[in-house]
Formats: C-alpha cells, sequence, structure tokens
C-alpha cells in the first residue's frame, strides 16, 4: 500500500484466526491520513446477525466502502440463511461486476462457526490454508507472528491479540486499541 498521498486515510491491521471450533477476528482501532493519526479507537470488526447465522466481519480500507459492502453482506446472508460461503461469493461476483461496488476501496474476512474467508474487490474469496489470514497495512505483520506462535500457541484469540501487538509494534499505521470478536 502507497502511503505516500497525504490526502487519503490508511492504516489498520485485521486477522483472523481459526482453530477447531473457535474462530476470532480481531483489529486494531488507528485511522491516520498520511503521517497523523485522526482516531485510535475505531472498531473496524462487526459482529452481523443475518441469515440465521453469527457472522463476524473485519474491514480494511475505506470505512465507507466497508460499510456499503457489510450491507451488502448482510442482505446476501439474508437470501442465502446459513451459507456464509455462498453469500460471500454472491457478494464477491457482485463487487466485481457492477460499476459502482467495482470501485469500492476495501478488503474484508469474514467468518462463521464453519468458515474463515477473505473477500477482495477482485472477486476473490480465499479460504486461508493454515486458519490464519490477515490483511491491511499490517497484515502481514500480523500473520507472520500469528504463524510463528501457531506451533505452542493453541487458543485462537491469543494468537491474535498477541500478533495485533507485534504488528502495532512494528507498523505505524496499526495500534494496541484492539477489537475482538469470536464465535466457538
Amino acid at each position: 500500500m502507497d502511503h505516500s498521498d497525504q490526502s487519503k486515510i490508511y492504516g489498520t491491521t485485521i486477522i483472523g484466526v481459526k482453530r477447531g471450533n473457535k474462530t476470532v477476528i480481531a483489529g486494531d482501532g488507528q485511522v491516520s491520513l498520511g503521517q497523523t493519526v485522526l482516531k485510535s479507537t475505531a472498531r473496524k470488526v462487526r459482529r452481523l446477525h443475518s441469515g440465521g447465522i453469527d457472522v463476524i466481519a473485519g474491514f480494511a480500507g475505506s470505512t465507507a466502502d466497508a460499510f456499503t459492502l457489510l450491507e451488502r453482506l448482510e442482505a446476501k446472508l439474508e437470501a442465502n440463511p446459513g451459507q456464509l460461503s455462498r453469500a460471500a461469493v454472491a457478494l464477491a461476483k457482485d463487487w466485481r461486476m457492477d460499476k459502482y461496488l467495482r470501485n469500492l476501496e476495501a478488503m474484508m474476512i469474514v467468518a462463521d462457526k464453519n468458515d474463515l474467508l477473505v473477500l477482495t474487490g477482485t472477486g476473490d474469496v480465499l479460504e486461508p490454508e493454515n486458519g490464519m489470514i490477515a490483511i491491511g497495512s499490517g497484515g502481514m505483520f500480523a500473520l507472520s507472528a500469528a504463524r510463528a506462535m501457531a506451533e505452542y500457541e493453541k487458543d485462537p484469540e491469543k494468537i491474535a491479540r498477541r500478533s495485533l501487538e507485534v504488528a502495532s509494534e512494528i507498523c505505524v499505521y496499526t495500534n494496541g486499541n484492539l477489537t475482538v470478536e469470536t464465535i466457538d
């Protein structure tokens, strides 16, 4: 992500970790405009109650764009009750093909009791091979920390929290104010 444009809002780190029957999505709270922190307590991880299932979602990118996508995801979940994968594919398809949605600048990690997925504006719906995925400016730092911890830590919430702490120590666009949502 190129942070040279001082007029754009940047920065977030979202991680999803799935271990056994427990899935966690966690995110930091920093919103930056260029080199200035605009807000340190933003809530970029949300719990959705739609389509008869609990879904958690974390987003990186433009807040307005992300909320538009969250609303669309809720509608797709209503149309596909209990089927997060199908709803995610339907959203990704619309996102890629619709003239308006195509210009949205955001990524999302979504999860229910069965699936952990990443959705992108290029039409991708990806399921991580090892039950861990991260997005945003500090995403690769958090993912690296999570993978390093995975051998000795089994609790996905501990992995998510510590990996975000590591990312906040390295990435200037990530802070330690965390929002954590869990599905058991």
